[in-house]
């Protein structure tokens, strides 16, 4: 079963160029991904700290082997000290 992925980051003001170059090495390295069918980063047009990832995963497995790679794990670095709170993760499937 394909698993889709919407996620909300909300950067800090200060921290927002960093935020997004670790978001954009996540695309970068996560398209090469077997189980990854697509993999978008957005970037609001009226806030700037607000990014939203669009996914497509192939299966939840291949989903739970994404998150244990090392650049997922940078990410996970950056989220107490660099974002306003804590990404927003919704998992669905198409009915």
């Amino acid at each position: 079963m394909k698993i889709y992925l919407t996620a909300i980051i909300k950067a800090k003001e200060e921290h927002r160029a960093e935020v997004l170059e670790v978001l954009q090495n996540m695309v970068t390295e996560t398209v090469k991904e077997e189980a990854n069918e697509l993999y978008t980063l957005h970037q609001g047009i009226e806030d700037k700290n607000h990014f939203v990832f669009y996914e497509i995963w192939k299966s939840e497995e291949g989903l739970k082997q994404h998150n244990e790679r090392p650049y997922i794990k940078a990410f996970g670095d950056l989220v107490d000290e660099k974002l306003q709170e804590k990404p927003q993760i919704y998992l669905t499937e198409i009915v």
